[in-house]
């Protein structure tokens, strides 16, 4: 089937975010740590390297029952809204959106339906599309976020929110490419039965190889370092007509 819409994901896909918010994620997951008596520290490198793609509930969570310690009532809830309210000051301000991206989404616009599918929260999504002057390409019924579109928060690699974008969009996975940077990404996207490109152009140069590798092991069906590149590179795989 012709290919009819592009799902992309947002961090450090669309937007250059990811160092940024686990700046701001990591100052509260240690903050949690010590409160709870836990020992280990991370810095935001390694917080980074660990979880990229992954949403703060899902590494806040995964690291209580790594160190066995839980949450009281209403406890972790007021911990994600938290950690939303730091990432989304420091992004509101900061970010930028990809090198080349947003004339990359002047061209396709009108030409396919775009949506982001991303495990960050919608707060913070909407927050990322204003400041990288990207709200005119995406409607915000093309939004959808693992954290808050779901019946059931979660997050990548699980495929409910590309499974959710497909149903809500009216969208066959078959005519539909998804845009990762992680592996985590390029896993839901692939589980839920659809195309994926691997993108490391936001990755340091002396890493894209690396990136790259992981990526296609992942299931990506080829990596661009480029915007430019998307669409050729779909042509060549016979995807897009030529």
């Amino acid at each position: 089937m012709p290919i009819k819409f592009l799902a992309y994901d947002y961090d450090n896909t669309l937007g250059l975010t990811e160092k940024l918010a686990f700046g701001a994620c990591c100052a509260v997951v240690n903050e949690v740590l010590a409160r709870k008596g836990v020992e280990k520290r991370f810095t935001p490198g390694e917080l980074m390297s660990r979880f990229v793609g992954r949403s703060f509930l899902g590494i806040i969570t995964e690291l209580a029952g790594e160190h066995n310690f839980s949450f009281g009532d209403g406890e972790l809830d007021r911990l994600v809204l938290e950690e939303q309210n730091r990432v989304i000051e420091v992004l509101s301000a900061q970010m930028e959106p990809t090198d080349g991206v947003n004339e990359h989404l002047q061209e396709v616009q009108g030409k396919f339906g775009l949506a982001v599918v991303s495990s960050s929260a919608l707060r913070r999504l909407r927050a990322c599309l204003k400041a990288a002057g990207q709200e005119a390409f995406f409607p915000a019924d093309h939004v959808f976020s693992a954290a808050d579109s779901l019946p059931v928060p979660t997050s990548k690699p699980d495929p409910a929110i590309y499974l959710h974008a497909l149903k809500t969009l009216g969208a066959d996975a078959s005519e539909t490419v998804a845009i990762e940077d992680s592996r985590s990404g390029v896993l839901a996207a692939v589980r839920a039965g659809i195309t994926v490109v691997g993108y490391v152009g936001s990755y340091p140069e002396e890493e894209r190889a690396e990136a790259s590798q992981t990526l296609i092991e992942a299931g990506a069906s080829f990596v661009i370092s480029n915007w430019g590149d998307l669409l050729p590179g779909l042509t060549a795989k016979g995807l897009l007509a030529a």
